[in-house]
């Protein structure tokens, strides 16, 4: 047997149809984990992986948290299940009030969802409504930003900008995009660049060719994560939110990835002083235990629904799913939460970015580096193409790094990474170094 089968037969790997992979090529070389624990997945074959990007930006708090575990146990032997619709559990409302201490102020109401994907559809839904509640349904455009990453159902990939999520599924929803804010002038830059908050002005070319009476909602990522790490330059979201505010357009921050601590702060929001409409959370809501996510809104919007909602016992908003506010889920972002805070996990991934940031700039000048960003816990890095595959190399890096004990997240041209918050000054030098040693063997033909 195969120890990298993880038992596993080929016509069960066959059956699978993995999302966001190269099937064919996975399963001619499997990686398959078979257990996590703190920083480190165990690989089917016996080996300890530094997890390199939080799972998917998800499990900042490490990995097989007792807590979690045991308030998961406790919240299934006591109710497995409730209804979502017309009637409701004790900790959706507990965990509702929770989060809204980590928002900015005023967004003060929460919609609950299932992941990211579902918060971007509710959050360009409620947009939309809440126009038509005040009157002016035809503001339904939305704006999103090239490289912009909003999830994979309809709504995300319209006002998505990553073309790879949208070429093959034909035309989607009414939406217009800005500029991406990667420019030349800003190549190695450590935190936020300085250059590129004129390209907020964009948008004023966008209402005038559109007309603002029929623009709903702008929805941007504070920090894009998907993209390769790019942060927003200086000035460039308080740009947007002036402009928006001009014009009576809601702001919609996708933070998915940024929420909880990634950023060092409760939010992306907090840490670059701006306040959206809309908040979008997921991914570290319940550190990547139970798919949960969750829209923050500001009072004034839900109070239009609810002023114009007609008969009490009548639906304000026709929209939500078979599982939101699950009460396991609930549980587990209660628990998630109670981590968070009482480790202070924001200082501690605050402290790590500055470790992160002076570390992985030290690979500038090294061969395949065309740039390297930072923000928060986060790091991004463009690797030049190979003739005609610009995809190969991020790939073949990603496999090296694997086989060398370490998990990163390749995507387009770049490396990622995102490590959790618990991890410490020597992993990340680790973690570095075996890059350091990937892409050099790379360029070398290895």
């Amino acid at each position: 047997m195969n120890d990298k089968l993880a038992g596993l037969s080929q016509a069960q790997l066959d059956t699978h149809w993995m999302p966001y992979t190269g099937n064919r090529q996975f399963k001619r070389d499997p990686r398959i984990i078979t257990a996590a624990k703190g920083c480190y997945y165990t690989s089917a074959d016996g080996r300890q992986i530094f997890d390199g990007l939080s799972g998917l930006w998800n499990c900042g708090a490490g990995h097989n948290r007792r807590e979690i575990a045991e308030a998961i146990k406790q919240q299934l032997i006591t109710l497995d299940y409730a209804p979502a619709f017309q009637f409701a559990h004790p900790k959706s409302f507990e965990l509702a009030e929770r989060i809204t201490h980590f928002m900015p102020a005023g967004l003060n109401r929460i919609f609950f969802t299932n992941s990211g994907s579902e918060s971007t559809e509710t959050s360009l839904k409620i947009a939309r409504a809440y126009w038509r509640k005040r009157g002016l349904p035809g503001k339904t455009k939305l704006i999103g930003r090239i490289n912009g990453y909003h999830g994979v159902n309809f709504g995300g990939i319209s006002v998505g900008g990553i073309g790879a999520n949208r070429s093959l599924f034909g035309p989607a929803l009414d939406a217009d995009h800005l500029s991406h804010t990667l420019l030349p002038e800003n190549r190695f830059c450590q935190g936020q660049p300085q250059q590129g908050a004129h390209l907020a002005n964009e948008l004023l070319e966008l209402i005038a060719l559109h007309d603002p009476n029929n623009i709903a909602a702008v929805i941007v990522e504070p920090m894009a994560g998907s993209a390769g790490v790019l942060p927003p330059p200086e000035g460039y979201l308080q740009r947007l939110r002036e402009i928006c505010d001009q014009h009576q357009i809601l702001l919609i921050f996708d933070e998915v990835i940024t929420a909880f601590g990634r950023m060092g702060t409760a939010s992306g929001a907090e840490l670059f002083g701006v306040v959206p409409d809309i908040l979008n959370t997921a991914k570290q809501l319940t550190n990547g235990n139970i798919p949960m996510g969750a829209v923050a809104v500001r009072q004034g919007i839900y109070d239009t629904f609810m002023e114009q909602g007609g008969p009490d016992y009548q639906l304000e908003l026709a929209h939500g799913y078979t599982y939101s506010a699950h009460p396991v889920a609930c549980a587990a972002a209660l628990a998630t939460i109670s981590i968070l805070e009482q480790e202070n996990l924001f200082q501690r991934a605050s402290e790590l970015a500055y470790v992160l940031e002076e570390t992985i700039h030290q690979l500038r000048g090294l061969a395949l580096i065309s740039d390297i960003r930072n923000c928060g816990l986060a790091a991004g890095l463009t690797i030049e193409s190979a003739p005609g595959e610009p995809l190969l190399r991020p790939f073949r890096i990603a496999m090296k790094m694997w086989n060398k004990g370490f998990y990163i997240r390749y995507g387009g041209d770049t490396v990622q990474l995102g490590m959790p918050f618990i991890s410490t000054s020597e992993e990340i030098d680790g973690l570095v170094n075996a890059l350091a040693e990937s892409i050099l063997e790379v360029a070398n033909g290895q």
